[in-house]
């Protein structure tokens, strides 16, 4: 058996060098984001499609407590047959379910915040070891291309995990574990020993989403684990595998340190049970990982009332064009933006406002119908090629997201149509550009909602002013992930950059080079404020980590 102190140990410069990371804010990253084989060596990838290959077709080995039968859901959008099973948590099982999970706390409490900073550093470690398989199998759940599946599902997922745990270790350490305490008076002072205890908080859920099922469930997961609670993980039943994974290789690692492996445990469901919505509501449960629609996120919100509830629902992404200095790079920037995973971000941008009388830029004064030729144009040279373009836009993850796409065209006027991609190495896949549809300011009942996926609207304003005033009320009321300005005024950067703080949103200004709105680093970048309704949460800030443990001390004389 391996102690954790030893794991601690083996990876104790790791964790430093995250926990300075995320003071300094600089570039840091621990796993390489190439699949480069100079990097991971000449036979990695081929043994991580080997090791995914392996899974299709089986039942995947995980005990669950309470669980009865299986499930296989996985569904690729690349049309690939996948028949994963797994054991299968219906309603009826959840007691059994609970019971397992909350045994094995107190020694995982005990242990100390060193102790299980060591076990998530040795899961990461070994997820690591795995990527390629990983890649593979978020690939086809999510409908990510290949190098975005490596990228965003491995090397950065396990960025913004490893950011939770020194976050996590940091916030913990904080307090000593012991002081004395000293209060002078007449003759001998006053003298006290105090012990301060960092407690779990309980039970975690983690409800997976489809488009990003290791990005977006790892930094909850690890957040809680490292804190000493105990984590049931449920995934999205399109995109099961990755999780599966990633709960396989947690429990390993919790045998060989002799804790209870259930203190990670798979609850997949058939989608007929509503599990999510049984699990959150247990008095067990102390803490819930959303990410996913806006409607069950505020159940969440409104219902889960014994829990602590992180979610990053839906929201509206605003871009406003004022003016430029490189029209083709902003057009280019645009475009890349509307394609990278056809849309189906968090983070990517929606509503772009710009004045119904055009901009001016360094190529001349542009109307608007002109702009719309920019960003066409960037598209034909981005994705005019099929075979480049599957790897930049994927696959469509769901049918809601076709259904949102087909109906986008019946309002407005269609400056760029969307055509489906034929996929050179899928046949069965389905893939599909953006479209870009021009709107008025007048037309709110249609910008103000999310269309998730490969839908932009180019919206005429009667100004700049206009502009940011309706950045302003959109992002109030729906909220956004992401907001992105375009002004060579330093006047309307600044204006911007208020309305930005006004209303909680990340603002990224001017981006005409090799960095994107929808794109975020880890230890530099938060994803989300938590302070607009898109999102209750930031990955990842002290607030995303104190709320998972509590100081509980103890004193005596001495």
């Amino acid at each position: 058996m391996t102690e954790a102190h030893e794991l601690f140990a083996a990876h104790q410069e790791t964790l430093d060098r995250a926990v300075t990371a995320t003071r300094t804010r600089e570039y840091y990253s621990a796993y390489n984001e190439s699949p480069s084989p100079r990097v991971y060596g000449d036979t990695a990838a081929a043994d991580g499609q080997a090791a995914f290959g392996a899974w299709l077709g089986t039942t995947f080995p995980l005990d669950t407590p309470g669980a009865s039968g299986t499930v296989a859901t996985d569904k690729s959008p690349f049309g690939i047959e996948l028949e994963v099973s797994y054991p299968r948590v219906a309603p009826s099982g959840v007691d059994d379910l609970m019971r397992a999970a909350a045994a094995g706390i107190k020694a995982f409490r005990d242990a100390g915040p060193a102790a299980r900073a060591g076990v998530c550093l040795e899961i990461l470690h070994r997820l690591h070891g795995r990527i390629f398989e990983l890649a593979n199998a978020v690939q086809h759940t999510s409908g990510q291309a290949f190098v975005m599946a490596f990228q965003a599902g491995g090397a950065h997922a396990l960025d913004r995990a490893l950011e939770a745990v020194a976050y996590s270790y940091d916030e913990m350490t904080r307090v000593p574990e012991t002081a004395i305490w000293e209060k002078p008076g007449k003759g001998e002072p006053l003298r006290m020993e105090k012990t301060f205890t960092a407690v779990p908080r309980g039970l975690a859920l983690v409800i997976g989403c489809n488009t990003f099922p290791t990005w977006n469930s790892w930094p909850g997961l690890f957040a809680s684990l490292a804190c000493g609670n105990p984590v049931v993980v449920k995934p999205h039943p399109g995109a099961v595998l990755p999780l599966a994974l990633t709960v396989q290789v947690a429990r390993e690692v919790l045998v060989e340190t002799g804790f209870d492996p259930n203190l990670v445990a798979l609850a997949a469901e058939d989608p007929a049970d509503g599990l999510a919505a049984v699990l959150a509501v247990r008095p067990e449960v102390k803490l819930v990982d959303f990410t996913g629609s806006s409607k069950f996120g505020e159940w969440l919100e409104e219902n889960a009332r014994q829990a602590t509830v992180f979610t990053e629902k839906a929201g509206v992404n605003t871009v406003v064009i004022d003016s430029t200095d490189s029209f083709r790079g902003l057009c280019t920037n645009l475009a890349f933006s509307f394609s990278l995973y056809t849309g189906q971000m968090c983070t990517a941008p929606q509503n772009v406002y710009l004045p119904a009388d055009g901009i001016e830029t360094d190529e001349g004064h542009k109307s608007v119908s002109e702009v719309a030729q920019g960003i066409g144009a960037a598209f034909d040279k981005l994705l005019g090629d099929d075979k480049r373009a599957v790897e930049l836009l994927g696959g469509v993850v769901n049918d809601g997201v076709l259904s949102r796409l087909e109906a986008s065209g019946g309002r407005g006027t269609v400056y760029v149509s969307s055509r489906a991609v034929h996929h050179p190495a899928y046949d069965g896949a389905v893939v599909r550009t953006p479209t870009l549809i021009g709107l008025s300011a007048e037309d709110a009942d249609v910008y103000e909602n999310e269309c998730f996926g490969p839908v932009a609207y180019l919206i005429e304003t009667s100004g700049t002013e206009q502009s940011v005033g309706l950045f302003r009320t959109t992002v109030h009321e729906h909220g956004a992930m992401t907001a992105s300005v375009y002004s060579t005024s330093p006047d309307v950067i600044a204006q911007m950059r208020d309305a930005a703080l006004d209303v909680g949103v990340a603002l990224s200004e001017n981006l005409t080079d090799g960095v994107f709105v929808n794109q975020s680093a880890a230890f530099s970048d938060f994803h989300g404020t938590g302070a607009n309704p898109a999102a209750k949460a930031s990955y990842t800030d002290t607030a995303y980590v104190a709320s998972r443990f509590r100081f509980v001390q103890s004193r005596r004389h001495v």
